[in-house]
Protein backbone atom coordinates (compact mmCIF):
# COMPACT_ATOMS: atom_id res chain seq x y z
CA UNK A 1 0.00 0.00 0.00
CA UNK A 2 1.25 3.50 -0.81
CA UNK A 3 1.99 5.85 2.13
CA UNK A 4 -0.94 7.63 3.72
CA UNK A 5 1.01 10.89 3.56
CA UNK A 6 3.21 10.99 0.47
CA UNK A 7 3.76 14.75 0.97
CA UNK A 8 5.84 14.06 4.10
CA UNK A 9 8.56 12.62 1.87
CA UNK A 10 10.48 15.50 0.30
CA UNK A 11 10.86 15.60 -3.46
CA UNK A 12 11.20 18.04 -6.35
CA UNK A 13 7.43 18.49 -6.52
CA UNK A 14 6.99 18.41 -2.75
CA UNK A 15 9.17 21.10 -1.13
CA UNK A 16 9.29 20.74 2.63
CA UNK A 17 8.74 24.43 3.29
CA UNK A 18 5.10 24.24 2.23
CA UNK A 19 2.61 24.95 5.05
CA UNK A 20 0.92 21.86 6.50
CA UNK A 21 -0.81 22.78 9.77
CA UNK A 22 -1.74 25.94 11.61
CA UNK A 23 -3.45 26.02 14.98
CA UNK A 24 -3.75 29.61 16.12
CA UNK A 25 -0.26 31.06 16.24
CA UNK A 26 1.49 27.70 15.88
CA UNK A 27 2.27 26.60 12.33
CA UNK A 28 4.19 23.66 10.91
CA UNK A 29 5.56 23.15 7.43
CA UNK A 30 5.66 19.68 5.90
CA UNK A 31 9.34 19.49 6.79
CA UNK A 32 8.67 20.41 10.41
CA UNK A 33 5.75 17.98 10.62
CA UNK A 34 7.87 15.18 9.13
CA UNK A 35 10.60 15.89 11.69
CA UNK A 36 8.28 16.10 14.71
CA UNK A 37 6.10 13.14 13.75
CA UNK A 38 9.04 11.04 12.59
CA UNK A 39 10.91 11.62 15.86
CA UNK A 40 7.83 10.73 17.92
CA UNK A 41 7.15 7.68 15.75
CA UNK A 42 10.56 6.34 16.68
CA UNK A 43 9.78 6.79 20.39
CA UNK A 44 6.44 4.98 20.32
CA UNK A 45 7.26 2.21 17.86
CA UNK A 46 6.16 -1.15 19.24
CA UNK A 47 3.83 0.36 21.84
CA UNK A 48 0.86 -1.79 20.82
CA UNK A 49 -1.75 0.96 21.04
CA UNK A 50 -1.49 4.58 22.15
CA UNK A 51 -4.15 6.91 23.53
CA UNK A 52 -4.10 10.50 22.26
CA UNK A 53 -5.46 13.31 24.44
CA UNK A 54 -7.22 14.94 21.52
CA UNK A 55 -7.27 18.67 22.17
CA UNK A 56 -7.68 21.05 19.17
CA UNK A 57 -3.93 21.65 18.93
CA UNK A 58 -0.93 20.94 16.73
CA UNK A 59 0.25 18.42 19.33
CA UNK A 60 -2.77 16.22 18.65
CA UNK A 61 -2.14 16.32 14.90
CA UNK A 62 1.54 15.43 15.39
CA UNK A 63 0.64 12.60 17.78
CA UNK A 64 -1.85 10.99 15.40
CA UNK A 65 0.43 11.32 12.37
CA UNK A 66 3.30 9.84 14.38
CA UNK A 67 1.20 6.86 15.41
CA UNK A 68 0.16 6.28 11.81
CA UNK A 69 3.77 6.49 10.63
CA UNK A 70 4.84 4.04 13.33
CA UNK A 71 2.04 1.60 12.53
CA UNK A 72 0.71 1.93 16.09
CA UNK A 73 -3.11 2.18 16.39
CA UNK A 74 -4.16 5.47 17.99
CA UNK A 75 -7.19 5.89 20.28
CA UNK A 76 -8.32 9.54 20.25
CA UNK A 77 -9.78 10.60 23.63
CA UNK A 78 -12.37 13.32 23.99
CA UNK A 79 -11.07 15.67 26.74
CA UNK A 80 -14.67 16.23 27.85
CA UNK A 81 -15.39 12.53 28.38
CA UNK A 82 -16.74 11.75 31.85
CA UNK A 83 -14.92 9.62 34.40
CA UNK A 84 -16.96 6.45 33.88
CA UNK A 85 -16.84 6.55 30.08
CA UNK A 86 -13.11 7.31 30.06
CA UNK A 87 -12.48 4.32 32.33
CA UNK A 88 -14.46 2.11 29.95
CA UNK A 89 -12.55 3.30 26.87
CA UNK A 90 -9.14 2.92 28.50
CA UNK A 91 -10.02 -0.49 29.91
CA UNK A 92 -11.46 -1.65 26.59
CA UNK A 93 -8.63 -0.45 24.35
CA UNK A 94 -5.70 -1.11 26.74
CA UNK A 95 -3.30 1.53 25.38
CA UNK A 96 0.32 1.22 26.42
CA UNK A 97 0.95 4.98 26.42
CA UNK A 98 -0.92 8.27 26.42
CA UNK A 99 0.31 11.05 24.13
CA UNK A 100 -0.46 14.61 25.23
CA UNK A 101 0.77 18.16 24.96
CA UNK A 102 3.29 19.11 27.63
CA UNK A 103 0.88 21.65 29.13
CA UNK A 104 -2.13 19.32 29.20
CA UNK A 105 -3.53 18.33 32.59
CA UNK A 106 -4.71 14.75 32.34
CA UNK A 107 -7.50 13.31 34.50
CA UNK A 108 -6.91 10.78 37.23
CA UNK A 109 -8.31 8.05 34.98
CA UNK A 110 -5.13 8.21 32.88
CA UNK A 111 -2.71 8.26 35.81
CA UNK A 112 -1.85 4.59 35.36
CA UNK A 113 -0.58 5.06 31.80
CA UNK A 114 2.99 6.10 30.95
CA UNK A 115 2.84 9.60 29.45
CA UNK A 116 4.78 10.87 26.45
CA UNK A 117 4.74 14.62 25.91
CA UNK A 118 4.36 15.57 22.26
CA UNK A 119 6.87 18.06 20.92
CA UNK A 120 6.15 19.99 17.74
CA UNK A 121 9.74 21.19 17.28
CA UNK A 122 11.10 17.81 16.20
CA UNK A 123 14.73 16.78 16.22
CA UNK A 124 16.02 17.73 12.79
CA UNK A 125 15.89 15.16 10.05
CA UNK A 126 13.96 12.08 11.10
CA UNK A 127 13.24 8.93 9.22
CA UNK A 128 9.62 8.73 8.08
CA UNK A 129 8.73 5.02 8.31
CA UNK A 130 6.17 3.39 6.10
CA UNK A 131 3.60 0.71 6.93
CA UNK A 132 2.57 -1.25 3.86
CA UNK A 133 -0.21 -3.53 5.18
CA UNK A 134 -3.53 -1.93 4.06
CA UNK A 135 -5.50 -3.87 6.70
CA UNK A 136 -3.30 -2.76 9.58
CA UNK A 137 -5.39 -0.95 12.24
CA UNK A 138 -4.77 2.78 12.09
CA UNK A 139 -7.29 4.34 14.47
CA UNK A 140 -9.74 3.07 17.08
CA UNK A 141 -12.53 5.62 17.37
CA UNK A 142 -15.20 5.09 20.00
CA UNK A 143 -18.90 5.44 19.25
CA UNK A 144 -21.04 7.83 21.25
CA UNK A 145 -22.53 4.99 23.28
CA UNK A 146 -26.19 5.92 22.79
CA UNK A 147 -27.33 2.28 22.91
CA UNK A 148 -24.86 0.94 25.50
CA UNK A 149 -21.20 1.36 26.42
CA UNK A 150 -19.15 2.95 23.62
CA UNK A 151 -17.68 0.47 21.14
CA UNK A 152 -14.21 0.80 19.66
CA UNK A 153 -14.44 1.08 15.87
CA UNK A 154 -11.28 -0.30 14.28
CA UNK A 155 -10.41 1.70 11.15
CA UNK A 156 -7.74 0.32 8.83
CA UNK A 157 -5.31 2.24 6.68
CA UNK A 158 -7.25 0.91 3.69
CA UNK A 159 -10.52 2.41 4.90
CA UNK A 160 -8.99 5.83 5.62
CA UNK A 161 -7.17 6.03 2.30
CA UNK A 162 -10.20 4.84 0.29
CA UNK A 163 -12.56 7.31 1.92
CA UNK A 164 -10.26 10.32 1.62
CA UNK A 165 -9.45 9.52 -2.01
CA UNK A 166 -13.14 9.13 -2.85
CA UNK A 167 -13.83 12.55 -1.30
CA UNK A 168 -10.98 14.04 -3.32
CA UNK A 169 -12.67 12.68 -6.43
CA UNK A 170 -16.09 14.10 -5.46
CA UNK A 171 -14.81 17.49 -4.31
CA UNK A 172 -11.86 18.00 -6.72
CA UNK A 173 -9.72 18.28 -3.57
CA UNK A 174 -6.05 19.03 -4.36
CA UNK A 175 -2.77 20.14 -2.82
CA UNK A 176 -3.73 23.75 -3.61
CA UNK A 177 -6.62 23.70 -1.14
CA UNK A 178 -6.45 25.35 2.28
CA UNK A 179 -9.04 23.89 4.65
CA UNK A 180 -10.51 25.97 7.48
CA UNK A 181 -12.44 24.41 10.36
CA UNK A 182 -12.98 24.36 14.13
CA UNK A 183 -14.10 20.75 14.60
CA UNK A 184 -13.01 18.56 17.53
CA UNK A 185 -10.16 16.15 16.82
CA UNK A 186 -11.48 13.02 18.54
CA UNK A 187 -14.03 12.35 15.82
CA UNK A 188 -14.04 11.22 12.18
CA UNK A 189 -15.18 14.61 10.87
CA UNK A 190 -12.55 16.80 12.50
CA UNK A 191 -9.63 14.38 12.67
CA UNK A 192 -9.81 12.10 9.63
CA UNK A 193 -11.49 14.45 7.17
CA UNK A 194 -10.29 17.70 8.70
CA UNK A 195 -6.62 16.90 9.41
CA UNK A 196 -5.63 13.68 7.67
CA UNK A 197 -7.57 14.70 4.54
CA UNK A 198 -5.51 17.83 3.78
CA UNK A 199 -2.27 16.04 4.69
CA UNK A 200 -3.03 13.17 2.32
CA UNK A 201 -3.64 15.63 -0.50
CA UNK A 202 -0.52 17.64 0.31
CA UNK A 203 -2.56 20.75 1.13
CA UNK A 204 -2.90 22.56 4.43
CA UNK A 205 -5.34 22.96 7.31
CA UNK A 206 -6.04 25.97 9.49
CA UNK A 207 -7.79 25.09 12.71
CA UNK A 208 -9.56 27.92 14.52
CA UNK A 209 -9.24 26.31 17.95
CA UNK A 210 -12.81 27.27 18.76
CA UNK A 211 -15.51 28.27 16.32
CA UNK A 212 -16.32 31.92 15.64
CA UNK A 213 -17.77 33.65 12.60
CA UNK A 214 -14.94 36.17 12.91
CA UNK A 215 -12.39 33.37 12.61
CA UNK A 216 -14.16 31.94 9.56
CA UNK A 217 -14.22 35.35 7.89
CA UNK A 218 -10.54 35.94 8.66
CA UNK A 219 -9.22 32.58 7.44
CA UNK A 220 -11.45 32.28 4.37
CA UNK A 221 -10.98 35.92 3.44
CA UNK A 222 -7.55 37.49 3.78
CA UNK A 223 -6.20 34.15 5.00
CA UNK A 224 -6.71 32.54 1.62
CA UNK A 225 -8.74 29.54 2.77
CA UNK A 226 -10.48 27.67 -0.04
CA UNK A 227 -12.62 25.13 1.87
CA UNK A 228 -14.72 25.25 5.04
CA UNK A 229 -15.89 22.24 7.05
CA UNK A 230 -18.60 22.68 9.66
CA UNK A 231 -21.62 21.20 11.38
CA UNK A 232 -25.16 22.61 11.11
CA UNK A 233 -24.88 24.60 14.35
CA UNK A 234 -21.89 26.46 12.90
CA UNK A 235 -23.59 27.14 9.58
CA UNK A 236 -26.71 28.33 11.41
CA UNK A 237 -24.61 30.91 13.26
CA UNK A 238 -22.94 31.91 10.01
CA UNK A 239 -26.35 32.35 8.36
CA UNK A 240 -27.51 34.51 11.28
CA UNK A 241 -24.43 36.73 10.97
CA UNK A 242 -24.34 37.21 7.18
CA UNK A 243 -26.80 40.09 6.94
CA UNK A 244 -24.70 42.42 9.08
CA UNK A 245 -21.23 41.18 8.16
CA UNK A 246 -20.09 42.02 4.61
CA UNK A 247 -16.59 40.63 5.29
CA UNK A 248 -18.07 37.24 6.19
CA UNK A 249 -20.29 37.35 3.12
CA UNK A 250 -17.32 38.04 0.84
CA UNK A 251 -15.22 35.36 2.50
CA UNK A 252 -17.84 32.66 1.93
CA UNK A 253 -18.50 33.86 -1.60
CA UNK A 254 -14.77 33.54 -2.39
CA UNK A 255 -14.44 30.02 -0.92
CA UNK A 256 -14.27 27.13 -3.35
CA UNK A 257 -16.19 24.64 -1.23
CA UNK A 258 -18.43 24.78 1.85
CA UNK A 259 -19.14 21.37 3.42
CA UNK A 260 -21.57 20.51 6.20
CA UNK A 261 -21.74 17.16 7.96
CA UNK A 262 -22.40 15.16 11.15
CA UNK A 263 -26.12 16.05 11.01
CA UNK A 264 -28.61 17.37 8.48
CA UNK A 265 -28.33 21.07 7.59
CA UNK A 266 -31.82 22.62 7.62
CA UNK A 267 -33.03 23.74 4.21
CA UNK A 268 -33.72 27.20 5.61
CA UNK A 269 -30.02 27.69 6.40
CA UNK A 270 -29.03 26.35 2.97
CA UNK A 271 -31.24 28.97 1.39
CA UNK A 272 -30.07 31.87 3.56
CA UNK A 273 -26.39 31.18 2.85
CA UNK A 274 -26.96 30.71 -0.88
CA UNK A 275 -29.02 33.91 -1.15
CA UNK A 276 -26.37 36.00 0.63
CA UNK A 277 -23.20 34.52 -0.91
CA UNK A 278 -24.14 32.74 -4.12
CA UNK A 279 -22.46 29.63 -2.66
CA UNK A 280 -24.27 26.39 -1.95
CA UNK A 281 -23.31 24.23 1.01
CA UNK A 282 -22.42 20.65 0.08
CA UNK A 283 -23.64 17.88 2.39
CA UNK A 284 -22.13 14.45 2.73
CA UNK A 285 -23.07 11.38 4.76
CA UNK A 286 -20.95 9.03 6.79
CA UNK A 287 -20.56 7.22 10.09
CA UNK A 288 -17.69 6.22 12.34
CA UNK A 289 -18.00 2.63 11.08
CA UNK A 290 -18.20 3.52 7.39
CA UNK A 291 -16.30 6.80 7.12
CA UNK A 292 -17.86 8.58 4.12
CA UNK A 293 -20.58 6.98 2.01
CA UNK A 294 -22.14 9.72 -0.15
CA UNK A 295 -21.71 13.35 -1.09
CA UNK A 296 -23.11 16.02 -3.31
CA UNK A 297 -20.44 16.36 -5.98
CA UNK A 298 -18.77 19.63 -6.88
CA UNK A 299 -20.51 21.24 -9.83
CA UNK A 300 -23.75 19.27 -9.48
CA UNK A 301 -25.80 22.31 -8.49
CA UNK A 302 -27.78 23.13 -5.33
CA UNK A 303 -29.24 20.11 -3.54
CA UNK A 304 -30.66 21.28 -0.18
CA UNK A 305 -31.74 18.30 1.89
CA UNK A 306 -29.72 15.78 -0.16
CA UNK A 307 -26.51 14.05 0.88
CA UNK A 308 -25.74 13.31 -2.76
CA UNK A 309 -24.79 10.09 -4.49
CA UNK A 310 -22.59 7.18 -3.37
CA UNK A 311 -18.88 7.93 -3.45
CA UNK A 312 -16.53 6.09 -5.75
CA UNK A 313 -16.40 2.33 -4.93
CA UNK A 314 -19.20 2.61 -2.35
CA UNK A 315 -22.32 0.53 -2.94
CA UNK A 316 -25.58 1.60 -1.25
CA UNK A 317 -29.02 0.06 -1.05
CA UNK A 318 -32.27 0.67 0.85
CA UNK A 319 -34.05 -2.25 2.54
CA UNK A 320 -37.40 -2.90 4.19
CA UNK A 321 -37.73 -3.95 7.83
CA UNK A 322 -37.48 -7.59 6.77
CA UNK A 323 -34.29 -7.00 4.78
CA UNK A 324 -35.95 -6.98 1.36
CA UNK A 325 -34.25 -4.55 -0.99
CA UNK A 326 -36.34 -1.60 -2.19
CA UNK A 327 -35.90 -1.69 -5.98
CA UNK A 328 -37.36 1.73 -6.81
CA UNK A 329 -35.80 5.21 -6.62
CA UNK A 330 -38.98 7.25 -6.38
CA UNK A 331 -38.15 9.79 -3.67
CA UNK A 332 -40.91 8.37 -1.47
CA UNK A 333 -40.13 4.78 -0.44
CA UNK A 334 -38.38 4.84 2.95
CA UNK A 335 -35.85 2.16 3.81
CA UNK A 336 -32.77 1.54 5.92
CA UNK A 337 -29.45 2.42 4.31
CA UNK A 338 -27.00 -0.46 3.94
CA UNK A 339 -23.54 0.04 2.45
CA UNK A 340 -20.48 -1.95 1.43
CA UNK A 341 -17.10 -0.99 0.04
CA UNK A 342 -13.45 -0.38 0.94
CA UNK A 343 -14.47 2.43 3.32
CA UNK A 344 -15.90 0.04 5.93
CA UNK A 345 -14.36 -0.55 9.34
CA UNK A 346 -12.64 -3.81 10.25
CA UNK A 347 -14.88 -4.54 13.24
CA UNK A 348 -15.65 -3.50 16.80
CA UNK A 349 -12.65 -3.99 19.08
CA UNK A 350 -13.05 -7.23 21.03
CA UNK A 351 -16.74 -7.50 20.04
CA UNK A 352 -17.16 -10.14 17.31
CA UNK A 353 -20.81 -10.51 18.36
CA UNK A 354 -21.56 -6.83 17.81
CA UNK A 355 -19.59 -6.86 14.55
CA UNK A 356 -21.60 -9.80 13.20
CA UNK A 357 -24.88 -8.19 14.25
CA UNK A 358 -23.98 -4.99 12.39
CA UNK A 359 -23.85 -6.77 9.01
CA UNK A 360 -26.36 -8.33 6.66
CA UNK A 361 -23.95 -10.54 4.75
CA UNK A 362 -21.28 -8.10 3.62
CA UNK A 363 -23.67 -5.11 3.82
CA UNK A 364 -23.31 -2.84 6.88
CA UNK A 365 -26.61 -1.93 8.55
CA UNK A 366 -26.38 1.82 9.19
CA UNK A 367 -29.63 2.27 11.11
CA UNK A 368 -30.28 5.41 9.03
CA UNK A 369 -33.53 5.71 7.10
CA UNK A 370 -33.65 7.39 3.69
CA UNK A 371 -35.34 7.71 0.34
CA UNK A 372 -33.58 7.62 -3.01
CA UNK A 373 -34.35 10.01 -5.85
CA UNK A 374 -34.55 9.03 -9.51
CA UNK A 375 -31.01 10.33 -10.14
CA UNK A 376 -29.59 8.08 -7.41
CA UNK A 377 -29.14 10.80 -4.81
CA UNK A 378 -30.02 10.05 -1.21
CA UNK A 379 -32.19 12.03 1.20
CA UNK A 380 -31.92 10.91 4.80
CA UNK A 381 -35.09 11.09 6.88
CA UNK A 382 -33.55 10.09 10.21
CA UNK A 383 -32.33 7.31 12.46
CA UNK A 384 -34.42 4.18 12.75
CA UNK A 385 -34.29 4.35 16.56
CA UNK A 386 -35.34 7.98 17.02
CA UNK A 387 -36.44 9.49 13.69
CA UNK A 388 -38.63 6.92 11.98
CA UNK A 389 -42.22 7.41 13.10
CA UNK A 390 -44.84 4.82 12.16
CA UNK A 391 -48.14 6.65 12.39
CA UNK A 392 -51.49 5.53 11.00
CA UNK A 393 -49.87 3.01 8.67
CA UNK A 394 -47.38 5.54 7.26
CA UNK A 395 -43.59 5.61 7.63
CA UNK A 396 -42.71 9.23 8.44
CA UNK A 397 -39.19 10.65 8.62
CA UNK A 398 -38.61 13.24 11.32
CA UNK A 399 -36.14 15.19 9.18
CA UNK A 400 -38.61 16.43 6.58
CA UNK A 401 -41.02 17.61 9.30
CA UNK A 402 -38.18 19.44 11.04
CA UNK A 403 -37.29 21.23 7.80
CA UNK A 404 -40.93 22.20 7.28
CA UNK A 405 -41.23 23.59 10.81
CA UNK A 406 -38.00 25.57 10.41
CA UNK A 407 -39.69 27.38 7.51
CA UNK A 408 -42.12 28.89 10.01
CA UNK A 409 -40.93 32.39 11.01
CA UNK A 410 -41.69 31.83 14.71
CA UNK A 411 -39.52 28.68 15.01
CA UNK A 412 -35.83 29.02 15.86
CA UNK A 413 -34.94 25.35 16.43
CA UNK A 414 -36.91 22.13 16.38
CA UNK A 415 -36.64 18.40 16.92
CA UNK A 416 -39.32 15.88 15.95
CA UNK A 417 -39.86 12.54 17.63
CA UNK A 418 -42.63 9.97 18.00
CA UNK A 419 -44.44 8.75 21.08
CA UNK A 420 -47.00 5.99 21.64
CA UNK A 421 -50.58 6.68 20.54
CA UNK A 422 -53.44 4.22 21.13
CA UNK A 423 -55.08 5.03 17.80
CA UNK A 424 -52.20 5.87 15.43
CA UNK A 425 -49.52 3.60 16.89
CA UNK A 426 -47.22 6.61 17.18
CA UNK A 427 -47.97 10.30 17.00
CA UNK A 428 -45.68 13.06 15.75
CA UNK A 429 -44.29 15.30 18.49
CA UNK A 430 -42.51 18.60 17.77
CA UNK A 431 -40.07 20.02 20.32
CA UNK A 432 -39.87 23.71 19.45
CA UNK A 433 -37.52 26.50 20.52
CA UNK A 434 -39.51 29.64 19.54
CA UNK A 435 -37.93 32.82 18.22
CA UNK A 436 -39.86 34.76 20.87
CA UNK A 437 -40.44 32.73 24.05
CA UNK A 438 -43.12 35.19 25.08
CA UNK A 439 -45.12 34.58 21.91
CA UNK A 440 -44.66 30.95 20.88
CA UNK A 441 -46.58 29.68 17.85
CA UNK A 442 -49.72 27.70 18.65
CA UNK A 443 -50.05 23.96 18.14
CA UNK A 444 -52.74 24.44 15.53
CA UNK A 445 -50.70 27.01 13.63
CA UNK A 446 -47.70 24.67 13.36
CA UNK A 447 -49.84 21.65 12.49
CA UNK A 448 -51.52 23.58 9.66
CA UNK A 449 -48.13 24.84 8.45
CA UNK A 450 -46.74 21.29 8.13
CA UNK A 451 -49.92 19.88 6.63
CA UNK A 452 -49.85 22.60 3.95
CA UNK A 453 -46.20 21.97 3.03
CA UNK A 454 -46.09 18.17 3.30
CA UNK A 455 -49.22 16.14 3.97
CA UNK A 456 -51.85 16.05 6.73
CA UNK A 457 -50.61 12.77 8.20
CA UNK A 458 -47.19 14.34 8.79
CA UNK A 459 -48.45 17.22 10.94
CA UNK A 460 -47.38 17.31 14.61
CA UNK A 461 -50.13 16.14 16.94
CA UNK A 462 -48.29 17.50 19.98
CA UNK A 463 -46.05 20.57 20.32
CA UNK A 464 -43.79 21.07 23.31
CA UNK A 465 -41.80 24.28 23.82
CA UNK A 466 -38.22 24.36 25.11
CA UNK A 467 -35.62 27.07 25.73
CA UNK A 468 -32.93 24.97 24.01
CA UNK A 469 -32.38 21.53 22.49
CA UNK A 470 -29.91 19.09 24.08
CA UNK A 471 -26.86 18.71 21.83
CA UNK A 472 -23.59 16.76 21.92
CA UNK A 473 -20.06 18.01 21.16
CA UNK A 474 -20.66 17.74 17.41
CA UNK A 475 -23.84 19.83 17.57
CA UNK A 476 -26.17 16.87 17.03
CA UNK A 477 -29.49 17.01 18.81
CA UNK A 478 -29.65 14.24 21.43
CA UNK A 479 -33.26 13.19 21.03
CA UNK A 480 -32.99 10.52 23.70
CA UNK A 481 -32.40 13.32 26.20
CA UNK A 482 -35.79 14.84 25.42
CA UNK A 483 -38.15 13.95 28.28
CA UNK A 484 -40.82 11.49 27.26
CA UNK A 485 -39.51 11.02 23.70
CA UNK A 486 -40.06 7.60 22.13
CA UNK A 487 -36.79 5.67 22.25
CA UNK A 488 -37.37 2.95 19.68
Amino acid sequence: MSPLFPALAAGPDRPHDRPALRFGAEALTYGQLASAAGTLAGRISGAGRVAVWATPTAETAVAVVAALLAGVPAVPLNPRTGERELAHIVGDSSPGLVLAGAADELPAGLAGLPRVDVETAGGGEAEVPEVTDPEAPALIVYTSGTTGPPKGVVLSRRAIAASLDALADAWAWTADDVLVHALPLFHVHGLILGVLGPLRRGGSVRHLGSFSVEGVARELGAGGGTMLFGVPTMYHRIADALEGDPALTRALADARLLVSGSAALPVHDHERIAAATGRTVVERYGMTETLMNTSVRVGSGPRPGSVGVPLRDVELRLVEDDGTEIPVSDGESVGEIQVRGPNLFSGYLGRPDATAAAFDGDWFRTGDMAVRESDGSVRIVGRRATDLIKSGGYKIGAGEIENALLDHPAVREVAVTGEPDPDLGERVVAWVVPVDPEKPPSDGELAAHVAGLLAPHKRPRVVRHLTELPRNDMGKVMKKALPGALHG
